[in-house]
């Protein structure tokens, strides 16, 4: 070892890391909400990044399949897809055992044990299972059915081999359903471990639920994931059950968005009572209402493809109106009823006299087209994001002068010209209300503005607060041609 002064004495390095920027929000994210009985409600969701995991899980008969083929059918294909449990009817208790390893599952393990036991509380009734005989078995799944035996009736064991557990399940349902972890028994050879349902092995016993309303099912699956936009697998759900959870979805912070597929022929038509007309008369934003004479999951496909949007990439961002939806037939319409459904706000995959099909006309409840809201939302956490991210990166503080709030100014125009530069935005003439140095009828030459008025006309108030002063942008969209009128003058 060196002896001799530090050369810190002379020379001091110190290394200061910077903290990891905030991420913006996944906006390719859907949730499909459906009542099969293969989330248990206290995991509530799963994350899919193809249809092979869906099918894995749930078969392909399950509505949640078919939703969710829809959704990764399209091109190009979205990547980030959640799948939710709603407890429609009331739901038993459960006890999902721990993943065991490949040596835990050899069948040798099992077989080994001629007169084996465990006990284990079902509804409140302790259950002492005893002479369960394993010599013979030719698989897990035989373990389970031995088990399931031994039960008589009060739960049912099953073989997970997706997940590689054992599952036990309880015979009733509702809020007095449940289990516990199994313990060894009094007597014979303990199976509870070899099952792997014992306490810090098995996951926390899950206790049955009363069957939940669709809007409680969203609620309780809000926690989970990233998701952005909603859509349900299931044709139960009433136009009330439809209107809740769009109230609900208008309501929420963060953002999202809400698909609904209507098969009710009365939409075509002038009646009011539709669940399409409903949703126009609440004027809602955040709902996308499609009819499909053919698919009850149609919605699903046209998420599909606004999700495969690259915010970040160049002239990336597109509108609904003449995509195409694989897997969804085609409605050949009259020009009454095609414009009935325009005249709702409602969405339709419609047939036309040149052999093509497309999606019309890509607007909300209210009439917003679903680009701009779809867009704006990104747009709105894009920007708070990098104001967030200056104030929260910034190795020294940021003061509260011109200077300071400029840099705050910077973020948000670096934001917005993240805006022009996916076609979100784009040079135009403002024709609202100005504010700063804008005026009514001004060319927004880069397509947005932004105005901070100076320090100086801050209260003192805020001042003592540490706020910035009130930041105002003023974004030029990018809009998107639906309509062309050509006029042609033949001369001879």
């Amino acid at each position: 070892m060196s002896q001799g002064l530090s050369v810190s004495d002379v020379v001091n390095v110190q290394i200061n890391m910077s903290p990891i920027a905030a991420a913006v929000r996944n906006f390719g994210a859907l949730l499909i909400l459906g009542a099969s009985p293969v989330i248990d409600v206290n995991s509530r969701i799963r994350l899919y990044s193809n249809i092979s995991g869906v099918a894995t899980d749930f078969g392909t008969s399950a509505p949640e399949y078919q939703a969710a083929a829809l959704f990764f059918s399209q091109s190009p294909q979205p990547s980030t897809l959640y799948v939710g449990r709603w407890a429609k009817t009331a739901t038993s208790g459960q006890l999902l055992g721990g993943t065991l390893s490949a040596a835990q599952q050899a069948l040798s393990n099992f077989t080994a044990v001629s007169s084996g036991g465990m006990k284990i509380t079902v509804d409140g009734t302790l259950k002492s299972l005893s002479a369960i005989n394993l010599s013979s078995v030719a698989n897990l799944n035989a373990v389970a059915t031995a088990v399931t035996t031994a039960l008589a009736g009060a739960a049912t064991v099953v073989w997970n081999a997706n997940y590689g557990r054992f599952e036990v399940t309880s015979a009733t349902t509702g809020v007095t359903s449940s289990l516990t972890y199994a313990t060894a028994p009094a007597s014979g050879t303990d199976i509870s471990g070899l099952l792997g349902l014992v306490q810090n092995v098995a996951q926390a016993p899950i206790a049955g639920i009363a069957a939940e309303s669709l809007l409680a099912a969203v609620q309780a699956c809000v926690p989970y994931g990233d998701w952005y936009g909603l859509t349900v697998a299931d044709t139960s759900p009433q136009t009330s059950d439809h209107l809740a959870v769009a109230g609900y979805i208008e309501a929420s912070s963060p953002s999202r968005i809400y698909g609904v597929t209507t098969q009710d022929p009365t939409v075509l038509t002038t009646a009011n009572t539709d669940v399409a007309s409903q949703l126009q008369a609440l004027l809602y934003k955040r709902t996308f209402t499609q009819y499909s004479s053919s698919s009850p999951y149609a919605a699903a496909s046209a998420y599909g493809r606004a999700f495969t949007v690259d915010f970040t990439a160049n002239k990336s961002t597109i509108t609904l109106k003449f995509k195409q939806e694989p897997g969804v037939a085609a409605e050949t319409l009259n020009e009454t009823q095609a414009a009935t459904l325009k005249s709702k706000n409602c969405n339709v995959f419609v047939n036309y006299n040149n052999s093509t099909a497309i999606i019309q006309e890509g607007v909300m409840a209210n009439g917003y087209f679903f680009d701009e809201v779809f867009g704006l939302d990104w747009q709105q956490n894009d920007m708070q994001t990098a104001v967030y991210n200056a104030l929260y990166t910034s190795p020294t503080k940021i003061p509260q002068t011109d200077a300071g709030i400029n840099q705050l100014v910077a973020a948000i125009e670096g934001s917005a010209e993240r805006g022009v530069n996916n076609g979100l935005v784009a040079p135009g003439v403002w024709n609202a209300p100005g504010f700063g140095a804008l005026s009514n009828g001004q060319t927004l030459a880069k397509g947005y503005y932004v105005y901070a008025p100076p320090i100086s006309s801050q209260s003192q108030a805020d001042r003592a607060a540490r706020k910035a002063p009130t930041i105002q942008v003023a974004l030029k969209l990018a809009g998107a041609v639906h309509f062309a009128n050509v006029i042609v003058n033949v001369n001879r």
